[in-house]
């Protein structure tokens, strides 16, 4: 049972969603092109969040910014926030699943070194 459980491909969060904004998923070993499109996506987006961070910045530092403007900001920042959550949920439960390969029954765990300060 643990064989065929290891031999599954493994589940993916997308970065984007899907009817009703429901979540996508993807299963793959990472080398399909659905996967190599999440990939890009994910890295756009990362982009332009931290491009946004900068152009909030400039703003909040702005004497004469309006309401709107700030309103406006508001609005982007939350959108560019859902999508690095996404994000991060999609990678923390790949690296979780890594993590739970490697500690296992069978495998052994690195004991850190006694003499390291």
């Amino acid at each position: 049972m643990d064989s065929e459980r290891a031999e599954a491909p493994a589940m993916r969060l997308l970065p984007w969603s899907g009817t009703g904004g429901k979540p996508c998923y993807v299963l793959g070993d990472g080398t399909g092109y659905v996967l190599r499109k999440a990939d890009e996506v994910e890295s756009i987006q990362l982009d332009m969040a931290d491009e946004l961070l900068g152009h909030a910045a400039d703003l909040l530092a702005d004497d004469e910014v309006t309401g709107p403007q700030v309103r406006f900001l508001a609005g982007r920042l939350t959108e560019s926030l859902h999508q690095v959550v996404r994000v991060a949920e999609s990678r923390g439960s790949r690296l979780d699943a890594i993590l739970s390969d490697r500690s296992e029954p069978g495998t052994e765990e690195r004991k850190p070194d006694e003499d390291l300060p």
